[in-house]
This record gives structure tokens, C-alpha cells and sequence, in this order.
């Protein structure tokens, strides 16, 4: 562990190399420690494949999104939204506004991914008009959806943490509120502040670009078509990959019957390289150029390296051990709780696989949890938060690599900026060791 944290950490962060070689040159040496270690190559090579077999929806939901935004930029459908956000935001309260919109968004469909992937994308380009540095706006960004991702009875962390505790959805959700809520408030609070310290927006400047926008796009209610497709099968629970091809589809149409001169060539050329501007301002061009599948090829190779190298750290027994080695270290309610939630970001880390970083911890401590009496609902709120909300701020983790992938913004930069994913799990932590703590103690004197 000393020397594969110490390479990923040398490579990436001081010689600032892309994660995928780092990881790939420690997932080489693990590969060869396991042979040393007298394991055969068929079971090294089933650990790649156990491992990399989680990600496989990811990686294809990553190509689909690359799909969706070349088809919103080329059927206007980002330009109408960043055209409306113009005119609803206000430049001081950008960032908290950003925030507050992913979130609820983030509520309604469930989904951190589609939140992302849809406003996510207006914002940035909206924030970059307004004066705000990428990394300040694509960590509020971040940050809301996963927020609303915690909050929400549709999400797949939610039903995934509730059913590895054992706990009811709303019981859990209720006892989520109680860290969630306050780390949210705060995180506003931080936004307000600096927010009203880094716009560099004119009103003028703004007028400029809406200008230019309702020149060059067609900007009305038909082009938010596809977004409000994707939103009602996104409530409905239906899957990403046929909601992403559903909305995609959609604004494919209008491309076609907006403009009758469109060939299959050109649609082929814009799936892949995604949409390319040009002729317009430099702003403009860099605001509606973007999406296709090329653009997303870098996020899926660090995806399946990431994943290799994490079945490699299970087949080996290694992440198994690192968890089980802190049992002697759990005797009160709050050192369980910082177990599992640093099991949970010991396997982010070590994995990038956010449901892996649900789903060990929880099977390791949940009969723990049971031993001294505290309710299974402290124990499922813990994963999420060490699950879900860390994953986003690991350069290699799932979560982490689609954020910087769909937002254009590497994940070292925007990590300091997204306040709620640091706040939630520090909230838990303190409550752990405060409230159920407490509460444990009254439930001991009662007994």
C-alpha cells in the first residue's frame, strides 16, 4: 500500500502525469507481486475481469453521454438553456443558485449522473461567461447533484446503502437529512461568499453573449424537448443508457428537420468528434463545440485501469485485510463510524468503484453494528456519505472521472471547491461521535 500510494501520489501529483499511467505502472507491479506470490496468471486475469465488469455500464452510459452532448449542442438545446439561465441567475448569486438547482434536480430524478450531464453543462458555460474560474463552477456543480443524489428515494446509492443495512428507505432518508441539510446550508453559505469575491461579469458583457446567441441559434421551447424527455424517464426509473438514447434521438430529429441538408455522414462525423463551431466569436465557438465519443475515450481508459488494478486489490485479499484489520480499533459507537467511513474512502481510493465502497464496508461491519446496539440506520447513512460523496473527489473513481470528463475540468482542480462532499462525511463523523454516541448510552442506562 506505501509503495502504491506512494508512486500514484508522486506521479500524479508532482510530476503531473495523466492518472492512466501511473495506475497502469502499479497495477504492473501488483500484477507481477501476485505471480512472486505463487498466484496463477487465470486467476490474476479473472481479478481484471471481476473487477473491470462493474464499470462496464458506466463505460458505456460515459459513450452515451459523449453522444448526448453533441446532439444538444448541434440542436441548440445547450444554447436555449444557457440563453434562459442569462435571464433567470443572478451574477453575485451564481454559484449558490447553481447549487441549489442540481440539487433539487438531483432530488427529482435521482440520478448525480443525468444532473450532471444536463444543467451541469449550461452552467459551465454560463459560469465561464459570467468570469468564474472552471474549477470554482464545475465544483458547485458537483456538489449539488450529490446532494440531491443523497436526498432522493430514486437513487441508486440510496436503495443500494438501505439494502446492504437492511434499513427503510425513508427512515434512512430522514436520518440523512440530519447531516445532509446543514452541510447543504453551509455549503450555500460558502458559495455566497465566494462568490460575490470572483465574478468578473459585466452586464453589458452578458447582453453581448445573448445577443449573439439568439442571432446564430434557434432559441425557443422546442429544443428543451430532449431535456424533458430525459427528465420524465429519468423519474420514471428508467435506465441511463436508454434515457440517454431516448433524449440523444430526440434532438437528433430536430437537427434533421431544422436542417434538410444534414447527411449521415455529417450525423457519423458528430457522434464521434462531437460539435465543432466555427466562424462565430471565440466564445461562442468554445461554448458550442464539444460531446462525442473521441472526447470520452480518455475517461473510459482510466475507468477500466482504475478497475483492473481494483480486482487485483480483491483477488489479492488486500482490500479484504486493510478493512478487517481495523476491528480491534471499533469498541465505541464513534470509532465504528470512523471505521466505516474510512473503509468506505480506503476503498474509493483504492478501487474508484463506488458501489464496492458501499458494499464491503457494509457486509464487514454490519453485524458490528448489531454487537453494540446501534441502529443500522447510523451504519447505511455512513456509506453514503463515505461512499457516494467521496467517490466524486477521486481522480480515478467512477464518479470522479465522468464529473471531469462531461465538465472539462480535472478533478485535483475542482476538489476544493466542492464543499458538500467534504462537509457531509465530516458531519457524520462529528455526529457520530456526539449524538450516537449519546444516544447509545441512553439506550444502555434504559436497558
Amino acid at each position: 500500500m506505501a509503495v502504491m500510494f506512494g508512486t500514484l501520489g508522486t506521479l500524479i501529483i508532482k510530476f503531473n502525469l495523466a492518472p492512466q499511467i501511473p495506475i497502469l505502472l502499479v497495477f504492473t507491479l501488483l500484477m507481477f507481486y501476485g505471480r512472486l506470490k505463487k498466484i496463477s496468471w487465470d486467476d490474476i486475469f479473472q481479478g481484471v475481469v471481476e473487477g473491470v465488469t462493474p464499470g462496464i455500464i458506466p463505460i458505456l452510459i460515459f459513450l452515451m453521454i459523449g453522444i448526448l452532448v453533441a446532439s444538444w449542442l448541434k440542436s441548440n438545446t445547450i444554447a436555449t438553456m444557457m440563453f434562459i439561465g442569462f435571464d433567470m441567475l443572478s451574477v453575485k448569486l451564481f454559484l449558490p443558485m447553481v447549487f441549489i438547482v442540481c440539487g433539487l434536480i438531483g432530488v427529482t430524478v435521482g440520478s448525480a449522473f443525468t444532473t450532471v450531464s444536463t444543467v451541469g453543462i449550461a452552467f459551465m458555460g454560463i459560469g465561464h461567461v459570467l468570469g468564474f474560474p472552471a474549477a470554482m463552477t464545475a465544483g458547485t456543480i458537483v456538489s449539488g447533484p450529490f446532494f440531491g443524489n443523497n436526498m432522493s428515494p430514486l437513487s441508486d446509492t440510496s436503495n443500494l446503502t438501505t439494502g446492504i443495512a437492511k434499513v427503510n428507505l425513508y427512515a434512512h432518508l430522514k436520518n440523512m437529512a440530519a447531516t445532509c441539510l446543514p452541510a447543504a446550508a453551509a455549503t450555500v453559505a460558502l458559495l455566497v461568499i465566494i462568490g460575490s469575491r470572483n465574478s468578473t461579469a459585466h452586464l453589458n458583457s452578458i447582453e453581448v453573449i445573448k445577443t449573439e446567441l439568439a442571432a446564430n441559434y434557434q432559441i425557443s421551447w422546442i429544443p428543451l424537448i430532449p431535456i424533458v424527455l430525459l427528465l420524465i424517464l429519468a423519474w420514471r426509473k428508467v435506465p441511463a443508457i436508454p434515457t440517454l438514447l431516448v433524449s440523444s434521438i430526440a434532438a437528433l430529429a430536430f437537427v434533421f428537420i431544422e436542417d434538410h441538408s444534414f447527411t449521415l455522414t455529417q450525423l457519423g462525423d458528430l457522434l464521434m468528434n462531437g460539435n465543432q463551431v466555427h466562424g462565430g466569436s471565440a466564445l461562442i465557438n468554445r461554448l458550442m463545440s464539444g460531446g462525442g465519443i473521441v472526447n470520452m475515450l480518455s475517461s473510459v481508459s482510466l475507468i477500466i485501469v482504475a478497475l483492473s488494478l481494483g480486482g487485483l486489490l480483491i483477488k489479492f485479499g488486500i482490500i479484504k485485510t486493510l478493512i478487517e484489520s481495523m476491528t480491534g480499533l471499533i469498541g465505541t459507537p464513534g470509532r465504528l463510524i470512523l471505521a466505516t467511513l474510512v473503509g468506505s474512502v480506503g476503498v474509493n481510493f483504492l478501487v474508484g468503484e463506488q458501489y464496492l465502497s458501499i458494499i464491503l464496508p457494509g457486509e464487514t461491519f454490519k453485524s458490528t453494528y448489531d454487537a453494540q446496539g446501534i441502529d443500522r440506520k447510523y451504519l447505511s447513512r455512513t456509506l453514503a456519505t463515505g461512499g457516494a460523496d467521496i467517490n466524486s473527489l477521486v481522480p480515478w473513481g467512477v464518479s470522479g472521472v465522468f464529473c471531469a470528463a462531461t465538465l472539462g475540468v480535472n478533478p485535483f482542480e475542482y476538489v476544493g471547491y466542492a464543499f458538500y462532499s467534504y462537509l457531509n462525511p465530516l458531519l457524520t463523523l462529528i455526529l457520530g461521535f456526539t449524538v450516537v454516541a449519546w444516544k447509545c448510552r441512553q439506550n444502555v442506562l434504559h436497558a
